[in-house]
């Protein structure tokens, strides 16, 4: 398959299985720069990290900050070639990296993760799914179109490509400089989502990961149930055209604890067959991989020792890039909140699952993400006047067609402490399209809400689970065709006054899925 020109190569959606490193990447970038020591080096001894100026623009259309908070966007870009354009060697990638064709990695943002450093207290990072439906942004702040939010990037990379092109670019040139307006790019739709604004960030590869990951392992992971992935070769016709897309990445591994080389870890982070919510539970994975690495820089005594962390650092200067105003010195005041385990993960919630132009998309509120990152981060919920006003999601195109809530009947218990929780989340899922089931009061309190499906209702399952950010099972006690769900003590009223303090403790956030906590190493599905 021959490198794409123009934006097309933004919106392919490459075969399932064989885009490797799409949550890996930004592990990296955590490990390396937020917590694997840098604040102990010079600004001298960082010349061989690759420097960017994606932040120029990026800075002039961002947020006012409300206190001293310091928000960091670590990217993962799935590029298969190198700082300057060259593809990795085909060999590598298909054999050291599993990872098919080196011709097939685009510059899709398969990782993004927004790490917020406050003042005081715990770190909280936040993982975007990547194939969230959003409002874009170009590089030069102007706004895009309606896409998935990992797409940014590389739409803003086709457009300045052919403008250079024009001016007689080329060669590593042309790619740097193209790939410094999909970093704009990305930065802009990602502070305009959140509203928030991005002091720093550092982008790292597909090899960048690797590098990584050999140079540290074993590194130890732990699973909560066993997991086979079997390899699934992809069938084409006579013409190369894809009839069946191939799958899995052949790992095997027991539950519990297991110690995993490069190759190993970077199957354990891509892995989406086979689990429950796919893409959202590997998202999950490289959340607790990214605790994995920490837990062993530390356990090793590689944070403290300065003739190792120069060994790793000559490891990853070919393949990290950080913005050039990153003074690293400073950082070294937030280090301290980034060790020992002060990092929680979590993921913002999706809404459903859609299919939107022909593609597969995650359908999101984006008023509903900002309050959540705003209360994630410990700030006021009313906005500050100054800054930026949140952008409401605009319409879809008349184009666009939106998938249809799966056919199912919704039971809903109420195991929660809130009175009448039942009839006013059955009256939501029947306004997202569901049919109404069961209202009724739950003979058990369940620590956190749960979601079954009986035979022939999973997909209607799936899409209820992701709304209330948890794992969908399936129960042959439901009758066809029905999803059960029972509201745990984890559910708090759907609204909350957005103009006044609540009478007490903050309510439970609405994530996908529980958070992953640094530390130690955390087990996932």
């Amino acid at each position: 398959m021959a490198e794409r020109r123009g934006p097309r190569r933004a919106v392919r959606r490459p075969a399932p299985g064989l885009i490797a490193g799409r949550t890996a990447a930004c592990a990296l970038s955590l490990a390396v720069l937020g917590v694997s020591g840098f604040a102990w080096y010079t600004n001298e001894q960082l010349n061989g990290v690759s420097r960017s100026h994606a932040l120029d623009q990026a800075r002039k259309n961002a947020p006012k900050h409300l206190d001293s908070s310091v928000n960091i966007l670590l990217i993962g870009l799935d590029s298969r070639k190198n700082m300057d354009g060259t593809d990795l060697p085909k060999e590598f990638v298909q054999d050291e990296l599993h990872a098919g064709s080196s011709e097939i990695g685009g510059y899709n943002t398969n990782s993004l993760i927004v790490l917020h450093i406050p003042p005081s207290g715990k770190a909280q990072a936040v993982s975007i799914p990547r194939d969230d439906w959003v409002q874009t942004y170009n590089a030069d702040g102007t706004e895009g179109k309606m896409h998935k939010v990992k797409e940014a990037y590389g739409y803003a990379k086709d457009a300045a490509e052919e403008k250079l092109r024009a001016k007689g670019l080329k060669g590593a040139d042309l790619e740097q400089q193209s790939r410094e307006a999909g970093r704009s790019a990305t930065i802009q739709t990602v502070q305009k989502l959140l509203d928030i604004p991005i002091d720093h960030f550092a982008e790292v590869n597909l090899i960048g990961f690797y590098d990584i990951a050999k140079a540290l392992e074993p590194i130890p992971v732990c699973l909560n149930k066993a997991v086979d992935d079997p390899i699934v070769s992809r069938v084409t016709d006579s013409k190369g055209n894809v009839i069946k897309p191939g799958g899995g990445t052949g790992l095997k591994l027991p539950a519990g604890v297991s110690q995993l080389n490069a190759a190993d870890a970077l199957s354990f982070v891509r892995q989406r067959h086979n689990l429950t919510n796919g893409d959202l539970d590997r998202t999950h994975r490289q959340q607790a991989f990214i605790a994995s690495v920490e837990y062993k820089l530390k356990q090793q005594g590689v944070l403290g020792d300065l003739g190792k962390m120069q060994d790793l650092l000559n490891v990853v200067k070919k393949d990290v890039v950080i913005d050039d105003q990153w003074q690293i010195l400073d950082f070294a005041q937030q280090a301290p909140n980034l060790t020992g385990g002060n990092v929680e993960f979590n993921t913002l919630p999706i809404d459903k699952f859609a299919t939107i132009g022909g593609q597969e998309v995650n359908q999101v509120d984006p008023a509903k993400l900002r309050r959540i990152v705003k209360q994630l981060f410990g700030q006021p919920l009313d906005a500050d006047p100054a800054a930026t006003p949140a952008t409401p999601a605009p319409t879809p195109t008349p184009s666009a067609t939106e998938a249809p809530a799966a056919d199912a009947t919704v039971d809903v218990l109420n195991g929660s402490s809130v009175t009448g929780a039942a009839g006013d989340e059955s009256k939501a899922l029947v306004a997202l399209g569901y049919r109404a089931g069961k209202v009724d009061t739950a003979d058990t309190r369940p620590r956190t809400t749960t979601v079954k499906y009986g035979a022939g209702a999973q997909d209607a399952g799936r899409q209820i689970a992701a709304h209330y950010g948890v794992n969908a099972t399936a129960s042959s006690a439901l009758a066809p065709g029905h999803v059960q769900v029972t509201l745990g003590a984890d559910h708090t009223a759907t609204t909350t006054p957005a103009d006044s303090e609540p009478a007490g403790p903050a309510p439970t956030l609405q994530m996908q899925g529980p958070p992953v906590k640094a530390g130690g190493v955390p087990c996932v599905d």
